[in-house]
């Protein structure tokens, strides 16, 4: 990924632009020195980091005006999204539970498989909009003897993340997530 950003940043003369992102990422706790999965390796369980890491390096790509989602919201879908989104995530929620509220997401972090986990994107044209992304799990319980296959049918919701201010403050934990929240 980073290798990419490097060359089409590098086609823009504006090579500059991913180290002033690194340094905004930074500043709001979304960067470590393992970089974005640093920061999600302390809010989510297991190897999950690379979805939710992706989600991250989306808003810099729709920031940038490269990111071609396979649906944009209208201003009325994101506002009703985001006015509901983080009281809906206060329950225990699955993958079909955020496809029949929201519709089906502008980007799709992962793949179709529902014994894996991945995060779900929804944005509107406009890049100054925060993503809303849903990050997704499927797993099997910390310490279990067997780890396929995983404890669910399909993946559980654990957290939603939107807006601009301190990483950690832009999620939203669900019961389940909290429960599952790293120890420190």
């Amino acid at each position: 990924m980073r290798i990419l950003l490097d060359h089409l940043l590098f086609v823009e003369c504006q090579p500059e632009a991913l180290a002033e992102q690194q340094r905004v990422w930074e500043e709001r706790g979304a960067w470590s020195s393992i970089g974005v999965a640093g920061a999600f390796r302390d809010l989510i369980p297991d190897s999950y980091c690379e979805y939710g890491m992706a989600s991250v390096y989306a808003e810099f790509a729709h920031s940038r005006g490269w990111l071609k989602p396979d649906r944009v919201l209208d201003s009325d879908e994101y506002a009703a999204l985001t006015g509901t989104v983080r009281q809906w995530a206060a329950e225990d929620r699955v993958w079909a539970d955020v496809v029949d509220e929201f519709g089906s997401p502008s980007m799709l972090f992962g793949g179709n498989n529902p014994l894996y986990g991945k995060s779900l994107g929804y944005l509107t044209e406009n890049p100054e909009e925060p993503m809303v992304s849903f990050h997704l799990w499927n797993g099997s319980a910390s310490g279990a003897e067997q780890s396929w296959p995983p404890e669910h049918d399909e993946p559980v919701l654990l957290a939603v993340r939107f807006g601009t201010g301190p990483f950690r403050r832009t999620f939203t934990f669900t019961p389940e997530g909290r429960r599952r929240l790293p120890v420190e």
